[in-house]
C-alpha cells in the first residue's frame, strides 16, 4: 500500500470516525448493569455501606450513592476499592476526575458519562493498534488494516460500552506488546535495550497492575514468549542469554516484578472476597469442556458476531447464527493462515508473527491453567479476555495483509528469478521466491514467470476482496453488537424493567436477598430503569413514594436469612394495599400468604435477573 501521508492520516481518520460512531452509539440507552453501578458508586468516592438493610426504601434512597458528595476525593476512591471491593484504583480515580465533566441527571450521574471514559479508550486504541502494526511489521497496510479490524471488532465494541476499566487495559496492553516487539527486534541485531524503552516498558506494565490484576497475565505471556526468543538464541550462542543486550530485558522484569509485588497485599484477599465468589462457584474442572466452548466463543466474538441473543431471539435463529458463524470461521481461518503464510516469507514478519503467536497461545494457555488447574473460571466472562484481544487483532491484520498483498510479493519473486532485482531483493535477500527457479531456455522461462504472475495477479485480487468481505462481516458483528442482538451481554436490567412496567397493576415493591454489593448493584440497575414510574391505577396518594425497594440481608452472627425475612414480613404489613411485590433473585425461602400476598403462576428468567410476582391485597 503506497499513501502519501495526508492519506494515511485520512485513512486512519476514518477507521478512528467508524469506530467513534459504533461505540458511542446508544451508550447511554440501557440502564447500568451491577458494575457499572460499583464503578459508579466507587469512583464517586462513595460507598455501599450507606444503604439500610432489612427495611423498604425508595429509589431516590437507593440511588443516593449515584449522588456526588462535595467533600469526596480520589483518597476516598481509593479506600473504598480497597475495603469493599477487589479492584486497583487507576481507572476509578480517572473516572472520579472524568464524571466533574459533566452535568448531573435529576440529582445523579449521567450513565452516558460514565460510560464516555471507557468508550473514549476504545476509540484510543484505534490508533494505538495501528501504531504497534506499523511499528511490529515496518507496513503501513498492516497497521490500517489492524485499526480497521478494531474499529468494527464486536469484542472491542461490547467492552467500550461497559463503564468498566477493560478499554484502559487494552491501551496498556498494546504499548506493552509495542515495547515487547521492540525488544525483541533489538535482541536480533545484538543492541542493548535504551534506559527509555527500558523504563517506559517497566511504567506501562505498573500500570496496567494498577488498572486490572489480570493484567499479570499479559506479562506471564510475554515472559514466555520472551523465553522462546531466549531458546532460539541460546540454539545458535549457548553464552547469547549473558550478552550485554540481554541485560536491559533482566531490568525490565526485575521493575515489572517490583510493580506486581506491591499488590500482594490487596491480591490475598480476592480469593476470599464475596463479590468474587462467581467465578470459582463454576466448578470447571468437573464441567472441563465447557470452558473450551466459551473460549472459542469470545475469540470469534473479537472478529466476527452474528445475531445470537437469547433475551431477544427466538431459537431457530441462533441455531441458524451459530451454523453460519461455524462456516465463517472455517472460512476466514483458511485464509488467515495462507495470509500469514506469505508474510513468513520475510525474515523479520516471520520473527514478530513467531512473538505474537506465542503471547497469544500463552495468554490463553494461562487462562486455561488458572481455570482448570485452580478453579478460577476465566471463560465464564468474556471481559477478562482483552489480555490477548490485541494480539489477536494484529495477528489477523497481519494475516489479511498478506492476502492483500500477493501481487508485490510474487513481483519480488520474479525479480528474483530474472536477475533483476533491487538490493532489497537481490541474492542476499532473506525473502524466498514464492515458485522455484525453472530449467529451460529463457523464453520458456519467461512464459512460465508470465503464466504465474497472471495467476497470482489474479489470487491477488481475489486476497483485496477477502479483506473486504472480513471487514464487512466485522462491522456486521459490530452493529450486533450496538443492537444488543449478540451473545456479548452482561445482566438486561432494562428487560426486567419493562416486564414491571407492564404486569404491575399497583404500586410496586421489589425485595432481593443481600450478600455483598453486588446485589445493591442489580437493584440499582433496576431502580434506574424505573426512577419516575407512575402507576396508571395508582389513585392512592401513597402511591407517588413507590416502588420501594427492600434487601433482605443475612443475619449477623449467622448465615440465615430469618430474622431478615420476618422483618420483611412485618414492614410488608404496613404497606398499603393493593400491591405488586417482586421477589426478584430471592435466595430463600419465604411465606407470603399470611400477609395476603398470593404468588402468580409466572416465575420466569429476564435479563439474568429471576423473578416471582406476588399480588397483595386487602387492607393493611
Amino acid at each position: 500500500m503506497y499513501l502519501k501521508k495526508s492519506q494515511t492520516v485520512l485513512l486512519l481518520l476514518l477507521w478512528i470516525t467508524i469506530g467513534t460512531l459504533l461505540r458511542f452509539a446508544g451508550l447511554g440507552v440501557l440502564p447500568p448493569w451491577t458494575d457499572e453501578c460499583a464503578t459508579t458508586v466507587f469512583s464517586l468516592g462513595n460507598s455501599f455501606y450507606s444503604l439500610p438493610l432489612n427495611q423498604f426504601m425508595g429509589v431516590d434512597t437507593l440511588l443516593s450513592p449515584l449522588q456526588p458528595s462535595p467533600d469526596a476525593g480520589i483518597s476516598n476512591v481509593i479506600h473504598y476499592l480497597l475495603t469493599e471491593s477487589t479492584h486497583p484504583p487507576v481507572y476509578f480515580a480517572l473516572t472520579h476526575l472524568w464524571l466533574k465533566l459533566f452535568p448531573l441527571e435529576d440529582g445523579i450521574v449521567s450513565i452516558w458519562a460514565v460510560r464516555s471514559l471507557s468508550a473514549l479508550l476504545g476509540v484510543i486504541s484505534i490508533p494505538a493498534i495501528f501504531c504497534l502494526g506499523r511499528l511490529a511489521f515496518r507496513s503501513l497496510l498492516v497497521g490500517h488494516i489492524a485499526a480497521a479490524m478494531m474499529a468494527v471488532s464486536p469484542f472491542g465494541i461490547f467492552l467500550a460500552q461497559q463503564a468498566r476499566h477493560y478499554t484502559l487495559a487494552i491501551v496498556l496492553v498494546i504499548a506493552s506488546l509495542g515495547c515487547l516487539v521492540k525488544a525483541v527486534e533489538l535482541i536480533d541485531c545484538g543492541e542493548r535495550l535504551p534506559s527509555w524503552l527500558g523504563l517506559g516498558w517497566v511504567g506501562v506494565n505498573s500500570l496496567g497492575i494498577a488498572t486490572h490484576y489480570f493484567f499479570i497475565l499479559t506479562l506471564g505471556a510475554e515472559a514466555i514468549a520472551l523465553l522462546g526468543q531466549a531458546w532460539r538464541e541460546t540454539q545458535q550462542d549457548r553464552l547469547a542469554l549473558i550478552k550485554p543486550y540481554w541485560w536491559g530485558i533482566y531490568g525490565v522484569a526485575m521493575g515489572s516484578l517490583a510493580g506486581c509485588l506491591v499488590w500482594i497485599p490487596a491480591l490475598q484477599t480476592i480469593h476470599d472476597s464475596p463479590p468474587t465468589q462467581w467465578i470459582y462457584s463454576q466448578n470447571a474442572i468437573a464441567r472441563w469442556i465447557e470452558p473450551i466452548g466459551r473460549f472459542l466463543l469470545w475469540l470469534f466474538s473479537m472478529v466476527l458476531l452474528l445475531p445470537s441473543s437469547f433475551y431477544d431471539l427466538s431459537l431457530g435463529i441462533i441455531i441458524v447464527s451459530g451454523i453460519v458463524t461455524l462456516i465463517l470461521v472455517v472460512w476466514i481461518v483458511s485464509h488467515l493462515r495462507y495470509g500469514l503464510k506469505l508474510q513468513q516469507l520475510d525474515h523479520h514478519n516471520r520473527s514478530v508473527i513467531t512473538i505474537l503467536r506465542e503471547y497469544v497461545l500463552a495468554a490463553i494457555g494461562l487462562c486455561l491453567v488458572l481455570t482448570w488447574g485452580f478453579g478460577i473460571d476465566l471463560s465464564t466472562a468474556p471481559r477478562f479476555h482483552f489480555v490477548y484481544f490485541p494480539g489477536v487483532i494484529l495477528l489477523v491484520a497481519a494475516s489479511l495483509g498478506g492476502c492483500w498483498n500477493q501481487i508485490r510479493l510474487v513481483a519480488q519473486a520474479g525479480n528474483r528469478e530474472q536477475g533483476t532485482g533491487n538490493r532489497e531483493q537481490g541474492a542476499g535477500s532473506r525473502n524466498p521466491p514464492l515458485t522455484p527457479p525453472r530449467r529451460g531456455t529463457q523464453e520458456s522461462r519467461r512464459k512460465s514467470y508470465v503464466l504465474d504472475r497472471d495467476e497470482n495477479s489474479y489470487k491477488s485480487y481475489f486476497g483485496k476482496r477477502i479483506v473486504v468481505a472480513v471487514w464487512l462481516i466485522g462491522l456486521l458483528g459490530g452493529l450486533v453488537t450496538v443492537s444488543n442482538l449478540g451473545y456479548l451481554q452482561n445482566e438486561r436490567p432494562d428487560l426486567l424493567v419493562s416486564i414491571l412496567k407492564e404486569a404491575s397493576e399497583a404500586p410496586l415493591a421489589i425485595a432481593t436477598t443481600y450478600k455483598h454489593h453486588g446485589q445493591t448493584g442489580r437493584m440499582m440497575g433496576l431502580a434506574w430503569g424505573l426512577k419516575g414510574l407512575t402507576v396508571a391505577n395508582g389513585s392512592n396518594d401513597n402511591s407517588r413514594d413507590f416502588p420501594q425497594f427492600f434487601l433482605v440481608g443475612r443475619d449477623r452472627n449467622s448465615s440465615s436469612y430469618e430474622d431478615a425475612v420476618q422483618q420483611l414480613q412485618q414492614q410488608l404489613n404496613e404497606l398499603p394495599r393493593p400491591l405488586d411485590l417482586w421477589l426478584v433473585n430471592f435466595r430463600t425461602k419465604v411465606d407470603l400468604e399470611s400477609q395476603q400476598c398470593f404468588r402468580e403462576k409466572r416465575s420466569k428468567w429476564a435479563g439474568q435477573y429471576s423473578y416471582k410476582l406476588y399480588r397483595c391485597v386487602g387492607e393493611s
